[in-house]
């Protein structure tokens, strides 16, 4: 089929060179040209493992422009993939969603509109009635959520757990389940609003499993028992099972918590208070603030010390520093008076981290450190001279964040170990 992708960033790059990978030929537009100039040089402005090997292997099939036109001329499908953020309310911000909507073109063939990106419960219903209102009851709707996890997007896309199909006509439905021959996994059929809900749900099921075993954490530091064990024995339940059961200073990025607030605000909106959705979110928040704590009852004020934060995006694997813990730890720690220097392998936190020095490599961060706080579980983090690292700072102090690195070892060389919910010598 020929697919008009609306959107090129993580979800719409992604699904656009999957679909081209699929075999079908695949139009990607976006409203900032900068981007659209670079992807037609073969440059990718996201990292994405295996995204770049997946568009330079479907040249033929993919196109990128920022006309409309161009875009949906003789396309079967378009995918909606842009950006919903929150507003200040908490709902999402869906102007981007409607831009796309209302500038569709009368066209004389049946057009299918797919939507990816996140919406509230309720979206597609009020855009059939903009469609209709447009005189444009040629053109179908169907919710196809996206569930890829940045850092292993290309390879979920591919191997997905389940495929979501919410349809107003089955025959659009059907469209949409054609596109994803060739791909083996259990397909949800089922009406728009229901599709819309699994998306916002299962995101709300995974952050409350994260808040879960960080309040766990949390006793563990008090009691004296160590998460990582029990995270374990609980894991090997068959009931309950080992995913997102890995504490640390609390999820980030550009889904957990924009879909969490607005499901709350959904279900406020709708009249009903979600309260453990409510705790979700707060434990989340006190998590990332409970480094502080930790480094200041090592070194006591924070002011003029040198603390240095290893790690940026919210998550390996991805440059992507939306509602990243280290912007709330950085913020802390400049708001105490601390000197705060900052390394990430692939994210540029240069723009977003004002006052935060970001330096070119680990071991420059930590030049003359009197804290390292280690913020997201690069490899590269976790297989670094720690010899050499001590011997660059002042203080040979590591609070990880993560869980990543091997206290023992780190004791051995000399430092001050902490982790999150481990026992403290």
């Amino acid at each position: 089929m020929r697919i008009a992708v609306f959107g090129a960033g993580y979800v719409g790059l992604v699904t656009g060179a999957c679909l081209a990978d699929l075999g079908h030929d695949v139009a990607v537009r976006d409203v900032v040209t900068e981007k659209i100039d670079a992807l037609r040089q073969g440059e990718v402005p996201i990292h994405e493992e295996g995204l770049h090997e997946l568009i330079e292997r479907n040249r033929d099939r993919l196109t990128f422009t920022t006309e409309v036109d161009e875009a949906v001329r003789g396309a079967e499908v378009v995918y909606v993939a842009v950006g919903t953020p929150p507003t200040y309310s908490g709902d999402a911000d869906l102007s981007a969603v409607w831009t796309v909507v209302d500038e569709l073109p009368h066209v004389d063939h049946r057009i299918v509109i797919a939507m990816k990106s996140t919406v509230p419960v309720g979206t597609g219903r009020t855009v059939r009635h903009r469609l209709d209102d447009r005189g444009l009851a040629n053109v179908g709707y169907v919710s196809n959520p996206e569930f890829t996890a940045e850092g292993t997007a290309v390879h979920d896309f591919m191997h997905p757990d389940r495929i979501v199909i919410g349809a107003f006509d089955e025959a659009d439905g059907d469209v949409v389940g054609r596109l994803h021959d060739g791909i083996e996994a259990p397909v949800v059929r089922c009406d728009v609003s229901s599709a819309e809900m699994i998306k916002l749900a299962a995101n709300a099921a995974l952050v409350t499993r994260i808040s879960f075993i960080n309040e766990i954490a949390n006793v563990c530091e008090a009691t004296g028992a160590d998460v990582v064990t029990v995270a374990e024995g609980i894991g090997l339940d068959r009931r309950i099972g080992p995913a997102f059961l890995r504490a640390g200073i609390g999820y980030g990025g550009s889904c957990f918590p924009k879909d969490s607030l607005a499901l709350k605000q959904l279900a406020a909106n709708s009249g009903y208070s979600f309260q453990l959705l409510n705790a979700v979110i707060e434990v989340n928040e006190l998590q990332k603030r409970r480094v502080i704590g930790k480094l200041e009852r090592r070194l006591g004020p924070l002011r003029g010390k040198r603390i240095a934060l290893l790690g940026l995006a919210f998550k390996p694997g991805t440059d992507d520093m939306r509602e990243a813990p280290s912007l709330v730890l950085a913020g802390r720690l400049l708001s105490e008076g601390a000197e705060v220097r900052a390394w990430d392998p692939v994210a540029d936190g240069a723009l977003l981290l004002h006052g935060v020095e970001v330096a070119g490599s680990a071991l420059e961060a930590l030049d003359g450190a009197d804290a390292a706080v280690v913020v997201t579980e690069w490899p590269e983090v976790r297989d670094l001279d720690w010899a050499e690292a001590g011997s660059r700072m002042r203080h040979r102090l590591v609070v990880d964040g993560r869980n990543l690195l091997d206290g023992a070892r780190l004791r051995a060389l000399g430092f001050a170990y902490e982790g999150i919910g481990r026992p403290i010598e």
